[in-house]
């Protein structure tokens, strides 16, 4: 089964918007990975998202690009920045029926998570950017052999991008 883990866009300052949704740099970092997305075919059975406003932005712009019902992306406090990447993984392995899954939320839990699936000792280390996404391959949720199929920083998805 493929995870899909996705960090989401660059976002603006609580003085400047106190729920810190996506700045315009952020939507245009999210767009070119969604445009890099559709273009490489990726087919999500199930987005879920942090239900902060960046995550959520940037989850409802890949979805548009893939043809993904918006009305069908799952919103849960178990992808948040700060849930603990065992909450996660168990959470992920509950919906694993509706696989491929893609993630979208926050440092330092998607690393985490990503540690997780990567390894059973969780030591594995996936250098996430914003906007950025990895595919990764396991057998079986919540903690797997997992193997890491690839990452795209936002320099790799701009590239491209139609």
């Amino acid at each position: 089964m493929e995870i899909y883990l996705m960090q989401h866009g660059p976002n603006l300052p609580p003085e400047q918007d106190p729920q810190e949704g996506l700045s315009p740099q952020g939507a245009e970092v999210v767009t070119r990975t969604a445009l890099a997305l559709a273009r490489l075919a990726l087919r999500p059975g199930l987005i879920i998202s942090s239900p902060k406003a960046r995550a959520r932005q940037s989850a409802e712009t890949v979805a548009r690009a893939l043809n993904y019902d918006l009305e069908k992306i799952l919103i849960s406090d178990q992808v948040k920045a700060m849930t603990e990447p065992g909450d996660t993984l168990h959470y992920l392995a509950t919906q694993q029926d509706k696989a491929p899954l893609m993630v979208v939320g926050h440092l330092p839990n998607l690393a985490k998570v990503a540690a997780g699936l990567l390894s059973a000792a969780g030591q594995a280390k996936v250098d996430f950017q914003r906007g950025g996404i990895c595919a990764i391959e396991v057998e079986d949720l919540p903690r797997g052999k997992g193997k890491l199929l690839w990452y795209l920083p936002p320099a790799v998805t701009s590239l491209i991008a139609p």
